[in-house]
Order: structure tokens, then C-alpha cells, then sequence
């Protein structure tokens, strides 16, 4: 019976690293792992294997979990080097972020925290002039923060319309659904602090 060969160490490296990335995005989005895995009519034990690196995932498969947790399968590509093993988990480069393109809304969004299975999530938001988040709200239940880094931002919430420009931050915690404009004519850069995670 002819033996499979081991799979190498750099294999090995990139099935951990997708698995982690699959697992802290479930996560993120508030997801279970009997949740995801119904979703893509796969047992919970070889979404466990996945992300624990055991098992590799196809291309297939990979398209699957990204259409389940609302990605493109591009979220799970396109970063830099591996980080030195210091920096993992500690230090994201901005080279390493992971981006998420809402395709046609003008919304661009990148990932700052160095993971997400902490107490709380970064993300910066680009929306293009004109661009919003769509005319459904969108409902987080925690604390969310923001800092405008520039441009202007228009943002529902709590029944409140609010106009804010660069430098300007706000806070809100479990106030109900809530939407963002950005009603200039140039991009309009927010940083986001979210608690606990979700996405």
C-alpha cells in the first residue's frame, strides 16, 4: 500500500494560518462552529479539523465558508509575510492587514486589530464620496467608538441624524440599529473600536 507523503513544514504553516483565520472570523461574526457548519452542510468535526489546521481546505470548501460568514474569498488572501513569531497576535503591519471590498457600495474596509479573539475589534472604513452602508441598518449588540480621520461622515443613529467631520469621535453602546453617509465629495476615513468583537 503506497504511504502519503508528510505533508511539509510550509504546508503545515499555511493550514494553521488559514485555519486561524477562518475560526477567528466565525467568531468575529458571532457564529458557532454547529452554526457554520450547517450552513455549508459539513460536520462539525471536519470544520473543527479545519480550523485547527489538521486538515486542508479546497478551493471549493474555502468559497463555501466565505459566502457562509459574508466575505469574498479574497479575505482569506492577499496579505504580506508571515510576521517574526514576536509579532504574531502582538504587532499587524499595515502591509498584513486584511481588507473586505463591499462590492459597488463604495465601502472599503480594513482589519487593524493583530487578531480577533480579543476583548475588542479595529477597523478602519473608507467610504468613497456618496457611499453609505445601505439603506439597512446595521445592529451590533456591544459598544461601538469612532474617531473620523477625514472627510465628513453622516451617522444614523439612535433616531438621530448626526453630521461629523475629521477629528471628530463618538460613542454608543447598544443604542439600536444605525447607518453611515458620507455626504462630501471626498472619501470620508473612519476608525472603528468595537466591543465585544463582532463583525
Amino acid at each position: 500500500m503506497k504511504k502519503t507523503p508528510a505533508r511539509t513544514a510550509a504546508e503545515r504553516s499555511h493550514n494553521h494560518r488559514l485555519g486561524h483565520q477562518i475560526r477567528d472570523l466565525r467568531r468575529a461574526k458571532g457564529v458557532t462552529i454547529p452554526e457554520l457548519a450547517a450552513r455549508i452542510e459539513r460536520s462539525v468535526g471536519w470544520l473543527s479539523q479545519i480550523e485547527r489546521g489538521i486538515s486542508e481546505v479546497t478551493i471549493a470548501a474555502l468559497h463555501q465558508i466565505a459566502e457562509a460568514l459574508e466575505v469574498q474569498i479574497s479575505w482569506f488572501f492577499g496579505q504580506g509575510s508571515t510576521p517574526p513569531a514576536e509579532e504574531i497576535g502582538l504587532v499587524l503591519r499595515k502591509r498584513n492587514r486584511r481588507t473586505l471590498d463591499f462590492h459597488g457600495s463604495g465601502v472599503h474596509e480594513e482589519i487593524l486589530s493583530p487578531n480577533l479573539s480579543g476583548e475588542l475589534l479595529m477597523v478602519e472604513t473608507t467610504f468613497k464620496p456618496g457611499a453609505s452602508t445601505g439603506d439597512r441598518d446595521r445592529e451590533r449588540h456591544g459598544e461601538e467608538a469612532g474617531l473620523v480621520l477625514s472627510g465628513t461622515l453622516e451617522l444614523s443613529v439612535a433616531g438621530k441624524t448626526l453630521r461629523l467631520e475629521a477629528g471628530d469621535s463618538f460613542a454608543f453602546t447598544r443604542k439600536g440599529p444605525h447607518r453611515c453617509h458620507n455626504p462630501g465629495d471626498v472619501p470620508s476615513v473612519v476608525l472603528w473600536v468595537i466591543t465585544p468583537p463582532s463583525y
